[in-house]
C-alpha cells in the first residue's frame, strides 16, 4: 500500500447538479444527480447518458442479480425499479422511514439495504425479492454508505453524524453482532467502497478528503480535494483498481439548487475493490 499522500486526480465527467451513489456495473458508471432528478451512466472516456426522472431525488443505486437497477427515492421516501425500458415504484417506506432515505447495497440473493437518514434514531431496512420490508437494524447517526463484504457475511455502514464506520453480521434474520469498525474519523464519511485487503475507502464530507481505513480506525491513504466536499466514492473499472471520486462545491444539497458544479474524478489504487456492490451481473 502506498503512503499516505494526494495522487492525481484525473477528470472524468462534470456538470451534474449533486452527484451520488456511484455504483460500476458491467463496464459503465452509474450515477445518481439527486438535485438534477436524474440517474447517469459515464463511460470511461467521460461519455454521458441520462436517465430522467422528474419528482425524484435519487440517491442510492444497487443492481439484483438479473441485472435491473434499483434506485432509491430520497424525499419519496420509495424505491424505483428501471428494467432497461420503464421506470416503476416497488417499495414504499414512507410508513417505516424516519427520515429521508440515502444509500443502498444489494447483496448476492438480491436484498437491497437501505438507510434512513435520521440524525438519531436511523435505521436500515431490508428489501427482499419479493419486494417485502423488514428494518433489520436501528439507532444509528445517519446511516449513510454501505457495503458487504465478498463472503456476503458482513455489512459495513458509514454513520456520518456518529463519524464511526459500524459493522454487522448478516444472517437470515437480519443484522446482527453490531461492532465498531472504526470510530472517530476525521469528517463525516458519506459514501464508502470496499477493497480486497478488507480496506474501506471512506468520503470525508466536511474534512475536504478521500480517506482509505483499516479495522481500528488506522488511515493508510489519504486523497486531499481542496475546498470541494467529498460525497462518494466506487471501486471498479476492468480491473476494479479504479477509485471513482463523487464531489461537489458544498456539502449542503440545498445550497447548490439550480447549479452544475458535482463532478466525477478517477484515481488508480494499488488494491482492487471487492465484495458488493458488484460490478457484473450475477444470474
Amino acid at each position: 500500500m502506498t503512503a499516505i499522500g494526494s495522487p492525481p486526480r484525473t477528470p472524468l465527467a462534470d456538470g451534474f447538479c449533486f452527484g451520488e451513489g456511484p455504483r460500476w456495473f458491467e463496464g459503465l458508471l452509474w450515477l445518481s444527480d439527486m438535485l438534477g432528478e436524474a440517474v447517469h451512466t459515464v463511460t470511461l472516456d467521460g461519455s454521458v447518458t441520462t436517465l430522467a426522472l422528474p419528482g425524484h431525488a435519487p440517491a442510492g443505486l444497487g443492481f439484483r442479480p438479473d441485472g435491473t437497477l434499483l434506485i432509491v427515492s430520497t424525499e419519496r421516501r420509495v424505491v424505483l425499479r428501471y428494467d432497461g425500458d420503464a421506470v416503476t415504484e416497488v417499495a414504499d417506506l414512507s410508513r417505516i422511514a424516519p427520515a429521508s432515505l440515502g444509500d443502498m447495497v444489494v447483496d448476492a440473493d438480491g436484498r437491497a439495504y437501505i438507510g434512513s437518514q435520521a440524525r438519531e434514531g436511523g435505521i436500515i431496512v431490508r428489501l427482499d425479492p419479493d419486494d417485502s420490508l423488514t428494518v433489520v437494524a436501528d439507532d444509528l447517526d445517519f446511516p449513510n454508505g454501505m457495503v458487504i463484504t465478498p463472503d456476503g457475511g458482513s455489512l459495513i455502514v458509514a454513520e456520518s453524524i456518529g463519524r464511526r464506520l459500524t459493522a454487522y453480521d448478516i444472517d437470515d434474520d437480519g443484522l446482527s453482532g453490531r461492532r465498531v469498525f472504526a470510530d472517530g474519523l476525521d469528517g463525516p464519511p458519506d459514501g464508502i467502497a470496499l477493497d480486497a485487503a478488507g480496506g474501506v475507502w471512506t468520503s470525508m464530507t466536511l474534512a475536504h478528503q478521500f480517506e482509505r481505513i483499516v479495522g481500528g480506525g488506522a488511515v493508510t491513504d489519504r486523497i486531499d480535494i481542496g475546498d470541494r466536499a467529498a460525497i462518494a466514492c466506487m471501486l471498479g473499472g476492468p480491473d476494479r483498481r479504479t477509485l471513482f471520486l463523487v464531489s461537489t462545491p458544498d456539502a449542503y444539497p440545498q445550497r447548490l439548487v439550480g447549479t452544475r458544479g458535482s463532478c466525477v474524478e478517477t484515481v488508480r489504487v494499488d488494491t482492487p475493490g471487492a465484495g458488493f456492490p458488484s460490478t457484473e451481473r450475477r444470474a
